[in-house]
Parts: structure tokens; C-alpha cells; sequence
């Protein structure tokens, strides 16, 4: 055990060395995630979110409804609500907004609560308590036909096994969420067609779903997810099945139609290097609730615990990190007549300027001199 404090108080000092003279507004950027909404209205401004989720409870068990309301029963660690009331608090308290546009990744381990809150957001699986507003739209208070509407229109979802029916050919499994709302079929053939060419699928419009492979098929699902024209996609892990090269092509894929068609995404998955990778922010969870929400340098440069940093160790920071967090304050005297760079430049792509200049690299935004960054900044993150 003393060994394993010393190593786990070591990796502290590394992270917290790495983070450099952090800008006061990065203090303010929700680090520890305990004001989950206030990071995307800091960004956002007045803008309304295009999803907005406050106290929300999803606890399993007899009389599941006590427990968020009885402080006692809220304050319970997952064991002991088990042992005295036999019920699990898959979601515990949760606050966050989604941005409009933003890829919004919910990660976590196996039994944290990640598909059950995604589940939740459009009530596949109902809210013991809480509030969940699309875009404005109070969806708890929605009635049968208003959330049949908001599940055909609003948003889809893109699951991790697909869901294709194998009696149908891809042409009719992207038309489907179509045909049951529906659309003419002349109307949900062309828009078919439209998202099959979309999602790099042209030519295999006739095949059936045992013809094609994994990432192929799961392109399909991703066309079926897309053919309604939803202002909100939910993916639930779609590409822990698929093998690392597949995986690391729908990952690219997820990339070029976000830049294209700008969607909301809410993103779920186990991986933070698949989170690092697609997210704009980063919501982890343990036990149904949150931990920490930020964006990726702020889950590396400032871990709220041990439970991130753990997340977080064996991902080369380099990659990561931008200068914001490695910089440091210009010493007196110190001649500034090095290269400019912006402070949100990755730390990798500077190692080359900066180890080739006389002078350490001056950081300006604005035309703001905001720190520096030398040899020894650089070389304290590369070398881990």
C-alpha cells in the first residue's frame, strides 16, 4: 500500500509540474466538474443550449422515487444503498448542457452509468427525477405523440450493435426510421440514397447486412441515424466491437461529418484516447456521477483525482497539451525577441520551433504577450 500512495502521490507531482502558470480563467473552466453546465455557458455565452440536463436521478429498484428526494438515501455510497434500500443509482445527480454543434463525450468505466444517462435523454430508459430540455423543449413533460416526434424528427441514436434487420437490404434499413414516420417512399428512397453516398456506402444499396462487414455495417447505422435529418445524434460506444484499424476509420468518418453537416453528438464510449480524439468536452463518470468535465487538456493538465489521473497517465501529454499549460511567465530581463505562437497550439507541433530557437517562444493572443515557452518547458512534457 505505501508503495502504491508513493507511486500514485509521484504521478500527482508530474501531472501538477506539466500544468505550468495556468491562466485564471482556466481555474474558472470547471476543473473539477462540479458546476458541469457552466463550462459550455462560458463558451457559449447566451446561446441556448441544445441540450441541458439538471438534477437528473435514474435509480433502479422498490421505490426508487424515495431516494432523490430523501437527503439520507442521496447521500448513500452505491453499497450501502444497496444493502439498506435494495436499489442502484445508475445516474446520481447529474448537471451538464451540450453546446449547439458541440461532440459532447460521456466516458467512464463498465458500470459507471454512461448508457443509461445517454438512454435517458430521450427516455428509452425514464428518469426517476430531474430535467432534460432539447434545445428549450422540457422532454420529462413531453406526452406520447410529442416524444414519438422528438425520437423520429429531433434525434437518433447510432447503437454499438448495430440493429440492422437482417431480412432488409441497406437501401431499406436506412430508410426505415422514414418509412415508420411516414414519408412517401419515393421521398425516403432519395434521401436513402442521399446519406448511403454520404456515409461512403454507394454500390452496396441492394446488399443485405451479412454481406457487409463490421464498419460497414455500422456506416449503415450511421445513415439510418442521419436519413431523418435529427438535430441531435446519440452514439452509445458504436465501435467497441470493431477491430483498431475499422475503429480508428469510423473515427475519422464521425470527424469528417461532424465538419460537414455540424451536428450536436453526444458520444459515448470506454476510451480516452477515442474521447481525446472526437470530443470538444469530456464528461467522465464513476458509480453515476460525475467526476470531472472539461475539455482534453483540462482532464490532463489539471486532474480532479486519482480516479482521472488514472484515466489520463498513459496518454502522451504532448499530444495533447497546448502551450497554455506549459507556459511561463517571462523572467526579468529576459531577452523576447524569439518566434510568436498562439497559446493553443499542441505542444508537439511547437517541440521543433522551440528546440531550434536561440530564444524561448514568446506566447501572444491578440496581440498579448501571455508567457513563454523554452527548451525546458518543452522537454519536461515530451520526456514525461
Amino acid at each position: 500500500m505505501t508503495t502504491m500512495t508513493r507511486q500514485t502521490q509521484q504521478e500527482s507531482t508530474a501531472t501538477e509540474s506539466l500544468t505550468g502558470t495556468l491562466k485564471d480563467s482556466q481555474d474558472n473552466q470547471d476543473s473539477q466538474g462540479s458546476q458541469g453546465s457552466q463550462g459550455s455557458q462560458g463558451s457559449q455565452g447566451a446561446v441556448q443550449p441544445a441540450i441541458s440536463v439538471r438534477n437528473l436521478w435514474k435509480v433502479f429498484g422498490p421505490n426508487a422515487e424515495n431516494v432523490p428526494g430523501t437527503p439520507e438515501l442521496a447521500a448513500l455510497s452505491p453499497r450501502e444503498l444497496m444493502d439498506q434500500e435494495s436499489c442502484v443509482a445508475a445516474v446520481r445527480d447529474l448537471s451538464f448542457d451540450v453546446a449547439p454543434g458541440e461532440v459532447f463525450v460521456i466516458m467512464g468505466l463498465s458500470g459507471s452509468g454512461k448508457s443509461t444517462l445517454v438512454r435517458c435523454l430521450t427516455r428509452l430508459i425514464e428518469p426517476t427525477n430531474g430535467e432534460i430540455f432539447l434545445q428549450g423543449e422540457d422532454v420529462l413533460a413531453a406526452n406520447e405523440k410529442a416524444l414519438r416526434d422528438l425520437r423520429r424528427r429531433k434525434i437518433s441514436m447510432v447503437f454499438q450493435h448495430f440493429g440492422l434487420l437482417p431480412h432488409r437490404q441497406v437501401i431499406d434499413n436506412v430508410a426505415y426510421g422514414l418509412e415508420i414516420r411516414g414519408d412517401s417512399k419515393a421521398e425516403r428512397t432519395r434521401r436513402a440514397r442521399e446519406v448511403i453516398d454520404l456515409v461512403g456506402l454507394s454500390g452496396n444499396e441492394h446488399s443485405y447486412p451479412d454481406q457487409l462487414s463490421g464498419g460497414m455495417q455500422q456506416r449503415v447505422g450511421l445513415a439510418r441515424a442521419l436519413a431523418g435529418k435529427p438535430e441531435v445524434l446519440l452514439f452509445d460506444e458504436p465501435f467497441s466491437a470493431l477491430d483498431p484499424l475499422i475503429r480508428l476509420d469510423m473515427q475519422n468518418e464521425i470527424i469528417r461529418l461532424h465538419k460537414e453537416l455540424g451536428k450536436t453528438m453526444v458520444f459515448i464510449t470506454h476510451d480516452l484516447s477515442e474521447a481525446l480524439k472526437l470530443g470538444d468536452r469530456i464528461l467522465i463518470m464513476r458509480d453515476g456521477e460525475m467526476v470531472q468535465i472539461g475539455t482534453g487538456p483540462e482532464l490532463i493538465g489539471a486532474p480532479a483525482d486519482n480516479y482521472v489521473r488514472d484515466f489520463v497517465k498513459e496518454i502522451p501529454f504532448s499530444g495533447v497539451l497546448t502551450l497554455r499549460w506549459i507556459m511561463r511567465p517571462a523572467k526579468p530581463g529576459e531577452v523576447l525577441d524569439g518566434p510568436e505562437l498562439g497559446p493553443d497550439v499542441v505542444v508537439h507541433e511547437a517541440v521543433r520551433l522551440v528546440l531550434e530557437s536561440d530564444h524561448s517562444v514568446k506566447i501572444v493572443e491578440n496581440g498579448v504577450l501571455l508567457g513563454v515557452v523554452g527548451n525546458h518547458e518543452i522537454l519536461r512534457v515530451v520526456a514525461g
